[in-house]
């Protein structure tokens, strides 16, 4: 009975953040047509600011402050072996799988852009699902209200971070939409099934979390910064880092 009530708090948490997700893909349904080049490049930016900002501040401190309160490792191990292990992982499957290099340019940086994003989404939805998990048994609900609060509204900007791009290369606007919200699925998933293997994962989550930083940066690196190189994909980086920023240490 306990657990079913503990599966039940994890789904409704990580509901509210898939939620999240797919409010922000909706953006794509306010553009009319293409956008013009300057926008196109300040999407990309905003895109690349807004995974920039996550990586460090809603993945790579999380998982130091959570190896330095496990005390199994120093706190730099598993987010430097970890962000490592994610960017190899990333560069592996772009040289690796012979059809992502016959892609025209567009739809392969859209494709690493939503690798990285729903890879980002793993951990944020297995912290999720643990908290409110141990709220159930009426262990600081507010704190997990607040993580999922913070969580779901840094989810807005990245479900529109991958439906405008999608949009852009020349996807359908229900396409472009449904990619942004699979992006997110994966955040009810991985917090219903964090909870039947919670004694496993927990240790994890460090490595997860900086597993997923490493992806991410691979993308706007390798992908998201060379193609929004203007001053409008300068902007765009800095208002996405901005957002980003205030709403993880504003709700974090």
């Amino acid at each position: 009975m306990r657990m079913l009530q503990s599966l039940g708090w994890a789904a409704l948490g990580t509901g509210f953040t898939f939620l999240m997700t797919t409010l922000g893909a909706v953006t794509v349904f306010f553009f009319s047509g293409a956008p013009e080049p300057r926008y196109q490049k300040a999407m990309l930016g905003f895109a690349a600011g807004v995974m920039t900002a996550a990586s460090v501040w809603s993945l790579l401190l999380p998982a130091i402050d959570q190896a330095v309160e496990d005390g199994c490792f120093p706190g730099w191990l598993p987010a430097a072996a970890g962000m490592l292990l994610g960017v190899s992982f990333l560069a592996a499957l772009d040289s690796l799988l012979p059809h992502l290099r016959r892609m025209p340019e567009k739809r392969r940086q859209s494709a690493l852009l939503m690798t990285a994003i729903t890879l980002h989404n793993v951990p944020e939805g297995m912290a999720v699902g643990l908290a409110f998990a141990l709220a159930a048994t009426g262990e600081n609900l507010a704190g997990a209200a607040a993580l999922a609060l913070g969580i779901g509204i840094q989810n807005f900007p990245e479900g529109a971070a991958i439906a405008l791009p999608l949009r852009q290369e020349g996807r359908t606007r229900g396409r472009a939409f449904l990619g942004g919200t699979l992006s997110g699925a994966v955040e009810p998933v991985f917090g219903v099934l964090v909870v039947l293997v919670a004694g496993v994962a927990r240790p994890l989550m460090p490595w997860l979390l900086s597993f997923a930083a490493g992806a991410m940066l691979y993308v706007v690196v390798e992908e998201l910064v060379p193609q929004a190189h203007s001053r409008a994909g300068t902007c765009g980086f800095v208002g996405g880092f901005l957002i980003m920023m205030v709403l993880d240490v504003a709700l974090g």
